[in-house]
């Protein structure tokens, strides 16, 4: 595994255009740019800095949807520390911060519980390993959060590509399975266990592995044929 890069001094965050702010907030968690620790399962067929190029081009490809996006803010929370990104998000507003939590559960719990206190009234958070995920899906959320409690986009391998919440439900991130086939499920049963109304998006399918790469450019290229 490669070893991180040395780090300058340590920032709490960075700012980007951060001058007004909206109602709806997206939280994108994506991983640091660091060879051997991004797209590991990847890695394993296609070789470290493959998989890196392939990772940059899927946060691309997020980050072009989420441009797309009107009365926005975005807060881009890294996995390992804070530093500025090699593109940015042309015409929007965001923040770079880096996560905090023990778990996957712990960090997406406290970024959600960050963008609450900052006085938004809908936030939605998504990853960086769908590229099938477009401006129509997340403004949907945002739309179904006026009628809903909680937002789910399922993935097919039984996690979600993106949850909407419209207050703090610390519920929905303790004691679940991460990186499982029981995600989605558990998540729709705290979400009954607590009797909050959820409403699922189109399953979509996140990129983990060679065969998903190749399944999702082979769709593209029949999309793209007259």
């Amino acid at each position: 595994m490669a070893a991180l890069p040395e780090q300058g001094p340590v920032v709490e965050e960075l700012q980007h255009n951060m001058i007004t702010k909206t109602k709806n907030a997206v939280i994108v968690f994506q991983k640091n740019l660091v060879a051997g620790r991004v797209k590991t399962r990847l890695a394993k067929t296609l070789g470290n800095d493959e998989a890196l190029e392939i990772y940059k081009s899927l946060i691309k490809t997020t980050y072009l949807e989420i441009g797309q996006l009107k009365d926005v803010d975005i807060f881009i929370y890294l996995s390992d520390y804070v530093e500025e990104l090699p593109f940015d998000i042309k015409g929007k507003s965001y923040q770079i911060l880096a996560q905090e939590g023990k778990d996957l559960g712990e960090r997406m719990k406290n970024a959600f519980r960050d963008c609450f206190g900052k006085g938004y009234q809908k936030c939605i958070i998504i990853g960086t390993d769908c590229p099938e995920i477009s401006t129509k899906d997340m403004q949907l959320a945002f739309d179904k959060l006026s009628y809903k409690d909680i937002i789910i986009g399922p993935a097919e391998d039984g996690g979600y590509y993106l949850l909407g919440l419209k207050k703090e439900t610390p519920a929905l991130f303790e004691s679940i399975n991460w990186s499982t086939a029981e995600v989605l499920s558990s998540t729709t049963h705290r979400a009954e266990g607590q009797n909050l109304s959820f409403e699922k998006l189109r399953t979509l399918n996140d990129i983990d592995t060679e065969k998903d790469w190749k399944l999702y450019n082979l769709k593209i290229k029949n999309e793209q044929l007259p």
